[in-house]
């Protein structure tokens, strides 16, 4: 029988449509459309790009040159722009300002290879280390209220460049989603005096039956009012508000959990088409200690449609727990690569 699950966050209803029944059997190979090979984010493509902004590489190498592992650039046609100022105006009854912000891309990877799971555990890390040296960075910058780290793959998850890459914008303003997690953490705080995300995380390692994988510090799960099928939410497991405040030992077990989450993923559907976005609380402003940042993976093998447009609704046709009970059972699959990967030398 279909079932009503709301959100223990946010004021979401979510369907849990079992009639529909779609097993993970059911969800057949992505097709993908190979890309040119004229690949921009290419080791040796450095002038293809705008010039770059943070690269770990080489000692004695040259900016924009070869010799990198992974660099930072920004985005060629950007959705907002740095230059500017963030002021508020009205018309009548509508608000507007300039499209100040950031938006860079993070290229993952010298070498032409289209997924994070491809990568090794050590380089999955200086990916993540780059991640909060942007934002670190960019969060001096006071205009800037927030800042979203986001990775689409596949066609269907908007990637247009299938060289491994995530992205980064930096707005004026705190998106809407994250005032809604910021009202609904700090809601069940005041209501039940603890955070609803460690609880939520203590309740899964119990029941196990979301349960995807478990790492020292973070956890991988399919959540209870999962919005699509086989989303998987990564959380770690002390009690952080802000992305930033993480250290060497979370670094390299957020790495390897999600390399391996992500490897179970594109192992039991082929080429499958996400997006994962990074929420963490937002910058310059009253720090909102209650917050606890997580990443979302929402793989995209359903579509909005009427009802979901109309009402905010999701339908979701496979149930989590059948979704978490998949991917557990599914092995993590590494292509064999002969990569050259200097030893770290990023450090907090």
């Amino acid at each position: 029988m279909p079932e009503w699950r709301k959100d223990p966050i946010v004021d979401r209803w979510v369907i849990i449509a079992t009639e529909r029944g779609k097993r993970p059997m059911d969800y057949k190979e992505i097709i993908e459309e190979k890309k040119s090979q004229d690949c921009p984010l290419c080791e040796g493509s450095e002038m293809k790009t705008p010039p770059e902004i943070i690269a770990y590489r080489e000692p004695g190498t040259a900016r924009d040159t070869p010799g990198w592992w992974v660099r930072v650039v920004p985005n060629k046609f950007p959705a907002l722009q740095i230059e500017g100022e963030a002021v508020q105006q009205h018309r009548g009854v509508y608000d507007y300002m300039n499209g100040v912000g950031a938006h860079e891309v993070i290229v993952e990877s010298n070498s032409h290879i289209s997924g994070m799971n491809m990568q090794s555990d050590k380089q999955v890390e200086e990916i993540i280390w780059i991640w909060r040296d942007r934002s670190l960075d960019l969060r001096k910058d006071t205009r800037l209220k927030y800042i979203q780290i986001f990775k689409n793959y596949g066609s269907a998850g908007g990637a247009s460049l299938e060289h491994t890459h995530s992205q980064l914008i930096a707005t004026p303003l705190v998106p809407a989603d994250i005032k809604q997690e910021i009202k609904g953490m700090k809601d069940y705080a005041n209501r039940y005096g603890s955070c609803v995300m460690c609880d939520m995380l203590r309740q899964e390692r119990a029941e196990q039956d979301r349960l995807v994988i478990e790492g020292n510090h973070f956890m991988s799960f399919s959540p209870f009012a999962s919005r699509f099928p086989f989303e998987t939410w990564i959380v770690p497991k002390e009690h952080q508000y802000d992305f930033a405040q993480i250290r060497e030992a979370q670094v390299k077990d957020l790495a390897s959990v999600m390399k391996r989450t992500l490897s179970k993923l594109s192992h039991m559907i082929k080429n499958v088409p996400y997006n994962m976005v990074l929420h963490s609380s937002p910058v310059n402003m009253q720090n909102e200690t209650h917050f606890h940042w997580h990443l979302e993976i929402m793989p995209r093998l359903t579509l909005m449609a009427g009802f979901e447009l109309g009402t905010g609704y999701f339908i979701n046709p496979t149930p989590p727990e059948i979704a978490a009970q998949a991917l557990r059972e599914t092995e993590e699959v590494y292509p064999i690569r002969d990569e050259y990967m200097k030893e770290v030398r990023h450090y907090v």
